[in-house]
């Protein structure tokens, strides 16, 4: 991660102090604010974020036993317990300053202090505090993504015999490094199953990081991925770490793969081979280690040989390929899917709903889903939500009948839009880049219009 500039609130009640320390500091810091009165701590620290404190350790004249600043860090510790505290005091000892580092400040330092000391002092403490922050909030994320991987692990719980074979491939290729190219159409779980791997592999304890390159602008591509210097270009006013810096250590799912243009995917193709990233506007090459999975609802094999997607990047990226078939192949899991959403959103709109009908089910079997399990699961969540009668049939789902035809029963915009993007589906078989073509469209804006719409 890119180190950035400490935030510092220096409480001192010395004037005189302060603002020698912000002489000090000021070049150093990206936020420098003082206090003379500790007791504005508890309104400032709840307004603002703040690295590093440097903390006096004596307040009232005359006393120099240290115990105001051991209060003051105590409450400080309260309200935040990642930032850093650095005691500052013109009464050394060494028993204090043992027992300040073990009641938990980063750092002891002498009146009058030495200047190059104190900065090494104040730097260290920030990297410290973002060190922590940085450590809660990946278990934040390994947390949420668990959490994910338990909700969506009964989609691939299968009775399918091509699923089955699914599961044990990724039994074997979670625990190493190699590539993995997934294959299938919208809302057959790709992302899921990227999950999952990441979930069995020994990365498991590092960032899963998902880009969708299918809306990201081939313009921006370099900096959304690579990250930028100050001043790179017009708007870059600040510094910006790329998303696949935060990936280092983890795993890079990157999903519609072959929407990368050519000039893109040549890039990607250096950043894999080097392992290498390079910011835009700078010199300054950084390592990167990534298990990279990529997804896509294309046919890279004849996407490649009609010169669109560069043969080399597809070798790099498929080591281990996984073909997810379409719901409307695995019709034998639609039961079991079907209970495992009825639960989910049973328990998050708290309704009481006992079951679905044999009839129920025999309906979401005849019915060919453009969208997949997205869709399927879409389907249950307004189901759910609009059922009153605490069981489910097959009238609690309302999938228009469709036609080819021009007619239109009512002038709603948007259910005519979900209307005739499926009638482009269902024409070409699914081929989103010829379904795009017949409805005057690009692929990325049919992809996002059917995620809008839940396909």
């Amino acid at each position: 991660m890119k180190k950035t500039a400490p935030r510092v609130l220096i409480v001192e009640d010395n004037t005189d102090v302060i603002v020698a320390l912000q002489l000090l500091l000021r070049n150093s810091c990206s936020v420098l604010d003082s206090m003379t009165d500790p007791g504005q701590l508890y309104s400032t620290l709840s307004n603002s974020m703040y690295d590093v404190i440097i903390l006096d350790m004596n307040f009232v004249a005359g006393l120099n036993t240290g115990n105001e600043g051991f209060f003051w860090m105590k409450e400080i510790l309260k309200i935040d317990q990642d930032i850093s505290i650095i005691f500052l005091t013109a009464f050394a000892e060494i028993e204090k300053a043992v027992q300040a580092i073990q009641n938990g400040a980063v750092d002891y330092i002498e009146k009058p202090w030495d200047d190059n000391k104190l900065i090494t002092s104040v730097i260290r403490a920030s990297e410290i505090a973002n060190s922590k922050r940085e450590i809660k909030s990946l278990k934040k994320v390994n947390k949420k993504l668990r959490s994910e991987i338990e909700e969506d692990q009964n989609i691939y719980h299968s009775s399918s015999p091509r699923m089955l074979e699914i599961m044990s491939v990724i039994e074997k290729v979670s625990k190493t490094d190699a590539n993995i190219l997934i294959l299938g159409e919208n809302g057959t779980g790709k992302e899921v199953i990227a999950r999952h791997v990441h979930a069995l592999s020994y990365r498991n304890e590092k960032m899963f990081v998902s880009i969708d390159l299918g809306t990201i602008p081939e313009s921006l591509f370099e900096s959304e991925l690579f990250g930028y210097e100050k001043g790179a270009f017009t708007d870059a006013k600040e510094s910006k770490t790329g998303k696949l810096e935060p990936a280092s250590g983890g795993t890079l799912f990157l999903d519609e793969i072959g929407n990368l243009n050519l000039d893109s995917q040549k890039k990607l193709l250096t950043t894999i081979q080097s392992k290498k990233i390079t910011p835009v506007g700078s010199s300054k090459q950084i390592d990167i280690d990534v298990r990279l999975i990529s997804a896509t609802n294309q046919n890279l094999y004849e996407v490649t040989e009609k010169k669109q997607f560069r043969e080399d990047l597809l070798y790099r990226i498929n080591t281990v390929t996984i073909e997810i078939p379409p719901l409307r192949k695995r019709l034998e899991d639609i039961h079991g899917l079907a209970l495992h959403f009825l639960n989910i959103f049973c328990n998050k709109y708290q309704k009481s709903i006992k079951g679905i009908s044999e009839k129920g089910i025999q309906f979401l079997q005849k019915y060919h889903w453009p969208g997949n399990i997205r869709e399927l699961k879409h389907s249950f969540e307004k189901a759910v939500i609009l059922n009153d009668s605490g069981y489910l049939t097959e009238t609690d789902f309302n999938f228009r009948k469709i036609s080819s035809k021009s007619t239109f029963d009512t002038l709603d915009l948007e259910n005519n839009e979900v209307r005739i993007i499926k009638i482009a589906l269902q024409k070409h078989n699914n081929n989103y880049t010829e379904a795009a073509k017949e409805l005057g469209i690009t692929r990325r804006t049919l992809y996002n219009k059917m995620k809008k719409y839940g396909f």
